[in-house]
């Protein structure tokens, strides 16, 4: 395989993966430009979903699309259950005490799934065997296809829900201005658990998808990519959904090119790189504006 082969092949691979980074980011971003919360436990709610989605093809013995399904379902309701306990009770608190507090979730959600699946790796359902397509030389799997093609359903679902519905116009004024929103006659509290929801099940399927991906889950598996996640949201610009997106798939393309070209060692290290530029050249992200905010 020639250098051109070899790059093409690595972008493919580079934007699948940034498409799991995408879904995750998008649930970072809907939360924080509602709520300015940086939910750190994000991650580990991506991995719950990717166990429910495992135990749904393995015990529940269904298809991947309804096992899908069924683990958004449930994350949905678990992000919004995490709202009403954790972060509700702390709406008006210091913004410390909420960080802090997503983190303890984040540990409580981890260890927690540590004590009922016990810490072992667990190996994903092969679902797709070994189908592949050769595209003109290039070869896209199975995997590939359906990650590709659920990301795009999923995003364009999320892009009608929040310009063509009520729902959709709700969670942009509360996103502008909660309390003015509230004010208005918008029930802000609403707002947001359905805002963590969405998220939550936007997770989840980027977790399951994972699992296809990599064919390997475990209760810390969404450390690294929630960290992945903040980063691409970071570097399209916090809060804004176009900028997850797009911060995704320079991520997942990025870090294919390191670990196709360099070493698979430094493609951690390039997400993080990437993070401390984009903060030292242009904090608002690629998609956002540098505010400045009086004291």
């Amino acid at each position: 395989m020639d250098f051109f082969q070899q790059f093409v092949q690595q972008l493919i691979n580079g934007v699948s993966l940034g498409s799991i980074y995408a879904l995750i980011a998008l649930g970072y971003t809907m939360i924080y430009g509602i709520i300015k919360l940086i939910n750190f436990a994000h991650g580990d709610i991506y991995m719950v979903g990717a166990y429910i989605g495992f135990f749904a093809i393995t015990f529940g013995n269904l298809p991947i699309v309804p096992a899908l399904l069924i683990s958004m379902v449930v994350t949905g309701f678990l992000g919004m259950l995490v709202e009403k306990l954790a972060y509700k009770p702390l709406r008006h608190a210091p913004r410390i005490s909420i960080l802090i507090t997503a983190i303890g979730v984040s540990f409580f959600l981890e260890y927690t799934s540590m004590y009922f699946v016990t810490p072992t790796p667990r190996t994903f359902p092969d679902v797709f065997g070994s189908s592949s397509f050769d595209i003109a030389g290039f070869v896209l799997n199975g995997q590939q296809v359906f990650i590709f093609g659920i990301t795009i359903v999923l995003m364009g679902i999320l892009t009608y829900i929040v310009n063509k519905t009520k729902v959709g116009k709700a969670m942009r004024a509360a996103s502008f201005d909660t309390e003015t929103a509230q004010l208005m006659g918008i029930d802000s509290d609403k707002i947001i658990s359905l805002t963590f929801c969405i998220g939550s099940a936007l997770a989840a399927a980027a977790g399951v998808l994972v699992g296809i991906y990599y064919n390997t889950i475990d209760p810390l598996m969404g450390i690294m990519p929630g960290l992945k996640a903040f980063v691409a949201a970071v570097l399209g610009g916090i809060g804004i959904l176009p900028g997850a997106v797009v911060g995704g798939i320079i991520l997942g393309v990025i870090e294919a090119l390191v670990a196709g070209f360099l070493s698979s060692t430094f493609r951690d290290a390039a997400a993080f790189a990437i993070l401390i530029l984009v903060l030292l050249i242009k904090p608002g992200g690629l998609f956002g504006k540098n505010t400045s905010e009086k004291v």
